[in-house]
Parts: structure tokens; C-alpha cells; sequence
């Protein structure tokens, strides 16, 4: 197993580091963070004209096919900024929903505008009485003549505020699993968005009141029967959130690293210190059992081995590392962590924000559990 990057992908990476250097500096990002958006468009120009949303949509409509690894270096070196937009959220993410769910038709409708940024699109889950996956699902649309109608609420979704359009997941069935996924536009009658307040970022509120969503706009052109389906999708774009979340805490632990050796007290740096040293090591730890469960699953999905574990516990400490770690960098850096023009906080929000997405731990666990009693 070699888990080292190729020079295509050292070459992506390098790109993308002298990106953030020349155009989204931390100072930047803290300016842009306190924005209703939360990134600029140059920052999503550049994103598209690259090719980072698209990395992952096949040539064939308009996107770079690349594989896992590959797309994964880029969006660890994103999330070191950690560079804002909803790169992941629309190029990623739905872009694999419309690839595993899709008509050939909705494939070409969509798919192209989504990898060239011309358009950007959000997926919807969850549900006031938060739970992830489809048990979640309490949305239930109505027919009326040829739409369907929508009423009700979803939270938690990122990059809701800025979508062009929203990938809804609603219930249409009484089974666990009969769930179907309708294209939203948001500037259908009906359709509000707000980007939720507090310590989040780019987490919105999608409102539906009376919403009218033609039946052709119903993602593989049936209800029910997709789930297996979304569940390949979101099993492929899983761990390019791994990555960002890695590179996240790599960041924070750099910080704290420079931070010990630049601080002195008592007359020595605070990096001599042992109970500085301890946090360090923690934060480590978290870092790098994150980045070796998400690179051993690229592996896998990139020589097409079953990662269906490993996906799910890449997830779980990806979400926990990100977590854990920004808290120890926080424990080196005392009082000037919390400081918003620093920068750490950045990441700390971040950590907090992407907890959650696609499934917090516990959920992620309870699918490993489930798998290993299935798996022979």
C-alpha cells in the first residue's frame, strides 16, 4: 500500500498552497468569514477555472475524472486556508449525488454547469428533529397535477444560502429506506434560505411553503428505490471531506508548533515545557489517526476494494480529530487562541461546523457496528 503522492499530485497541492498564499491569506479568510457569503468570488473563480469543483465529474460532462487520491490532496491543501466556498458542497458532494442517482438527462442537464461553477448546488437532509440518513427523512411532498408540493423545513445545510439549487431529500414511502430526491431551484415561489447565526459557518435554514417542484426534476425519474444509490455517492464523497478536515488540523497543529518555539517564558520557549509538549502530542495524535484512516480508504476506493468500514471510521475520526485537535492547540495558545484577527479560530469554527456533516460520529459508528455484524 503506497500512500505516497505522485507528482501530479504534489504538483495540484503545490498550486493550490501558493493560491492561499497570494490570494487567500488567513487575513483575508477572517475578513471573509464575518461575510454573509463567506468567501469572494475570486475565490470561486479560481476554484472553477482550476478545476477543484469538478475534480471529481467525469470528462464526459465537463468535470477533470479525477480519482480519489488526487482529488484529496487538493482539498487537503483547501482545507489549510481553510479556504471557503462550496467546493466541496457542490462540486463533491452533489455532483456524486447526480452522478449515482441521475437520469442520463439530468446527468447532462446539471453536471456540466456544476463542475464549471456556473451554478452551485447544496444537498438537504436533515430535518428540525435532527437525525442523518434516511430514518431522518420527515418531508413529505404532495401532488398536484404535474409538480410536486413542498412544506416544511430542513437545517444544517451547507452552503444552502449561496445554492442556485438544492438537492431535497423527502419521504415517499412508509419504509425506512423510501426516500426520493427532488432538484430544488431557490428561486422558486416559496423558497427561502438563511444562513444560520452562531459559532458555524455556511450552515443555512431552506424553508418550503407551498413550493410547486415538477416531477421531472425527481432525481433517477422514480421514487423510492435510490438509496443504495446516494449511499455510493455519499461513500465516495466522504472521505474528500476527511481530507479537508485533515488539512484543517494540520494547520492548527502548525500553528501551535511555531507558537511554542516563538513564545518564551521564564526564559525558554513554552515548547520545553512538558505539559505544552503534552498537548502538542495530543493534538498529533488526533491529527494523524484522522489522515491515516482517510488515506487508507482513498486507497481503497482508488484499487476497488471494499471501504465501506473504512469510510465510516475515516469519518468518525476525521470529525473527532479536527475537533480535538483545534481544542489542544487552544490549551497552547491560552488567551490568544480565542483572538478572531489570529487566525486559530478559523479552524476551531471550522471543526465545529463539519462535526456534523454527512453524520456525526456516533452515527458513523453505529454503521460500522452494523457492517461488521454483516460481514462474513
Amino acid at each position: 500500500m503506497d500512500l505516497s503522492l505522485n507528482d501530479t499530485q504534489l504538483m495540484l497541492k503545490k498550486t493550490v498552497e501558493d493560491f492561499i498564499v497570494r490570494d487567500a491569506n488567513r487575513d483575508k479568510l477572517i475578513e471573509l468569514q464575518q461575510t454573509e457569503r463567506g468567501y469572494s468570488d475570486e475565490i470561486w473563480r479560481t476554484a472553477s477555472e482550476l478545476g477543484w469543483v469538478g475534480m471529481m465529474i467525469p470528462e464526459q460532462y465537463g468535470g477533470g475524472g479525477s480519482d480519489f487520491a488526487t482529488t484529496a490532496a487538493v482539498y487537503e491543501a483547501l482545507g489549510k486556508g481553510p479556504v471557503p466556498g462550496p467546493m466541496f458542497s457542490s462540486g463533491i458532494l452533489c455532483g456524486q449525488i447526480i452522478l449515482q442517482v441521475g437520469t442520463e438527462e439530468q446527468k447532462k442537464q446539471y453536471l456540466p454547469s456544476i463542475a464549471s461553477g456556473d451554478i452551485v448546488a447544496a444537498f438537504a437532509m436533515t430535518e428540525p428533529d435532527y437525525q442523518w440518513g434516511s430514518v431522518g427523512v420527515r418531508l413529505r411532498p404532495t401532488e398536484s397535477g404535474s409538480d410536486y408540493v413542498l412544506n416544511g423545513t430542513k437545517l444544517f445545510v451547507y452552503d444552502g444560502h449561496v445554492a442556485d439549487w438544492v438537492i431535497t431529500a423527502v419521504r415517499t414511502g412508509d419504509g425506512a429506506d423510501d426516500i426520493s430526491l427532488l432538484m430544488v431551484d431557490t428561486k422558486a415561489a416559496g423558497v427561502t434560505t438563511k444562513k444560520l447565526n452562531g459559532f458555524t459557518t455556511s450552515e443555512s435554514e431552506v424553508t418550503f411553503n407551498n413550493v410547486k417542484v415538477p416531477k421531472a426534476n425527481l432525481l433517477g425519474g422514480k421514487a423510492n428505490g435510490i438509496k443504495p444509490a446516494l449511499d455510493r455517492a455519499l461513500m465516495y464523497a466522504t472521505p474528500i471531506l476527511c481530507a479537508y478536515k485533515v488539512g484543517g488540523a494540520q494547520a492548527a497543529v502548525d500553528m501551535a508548533v511555531q507558537y511554542s518555539r516563538d513564545r518564551v517564558q521564564f526564559g525558554r520557549p513554552i515548547g520545553r515545557f512538558q505539559f505544552v509538549q503534552n498537548h502538542i502530542v495530543q493534538a498529533v495524535n488526533h491529527l494523524d489517526a484522522a489522515r491515516w484512516t482517510t488515506n487508507e480508504v482513498l486507497w481503497k476506493l482508488d484499487t476497488g476494494q471494499d471501504a465501506r468500514v473504512g469510510v465510516h471510521l475515516a469519518k468518525t475520526l476525521a470529525s473527532e480529530g479536527y475537533r480535538k485537535a483545534c481544542d489542544y492547540v487552544h490549551e497552547v495558545h491560552a488567551g490568544l487562541g480565542i483572538m478572531r484577527e489570529y487566525g486559530l479560530t478559523l479552524y476551531t469554527r471550522g471543526s465545529r461546523s463539519l462535526y456534523a456533516a454527512l453524520g456525526e460520529p456516533r452515527y458513523h459508528r453505529r454503521q460500522i457496528a452494523n457492517l461488521i455484524e454483516t460481514i462474513e
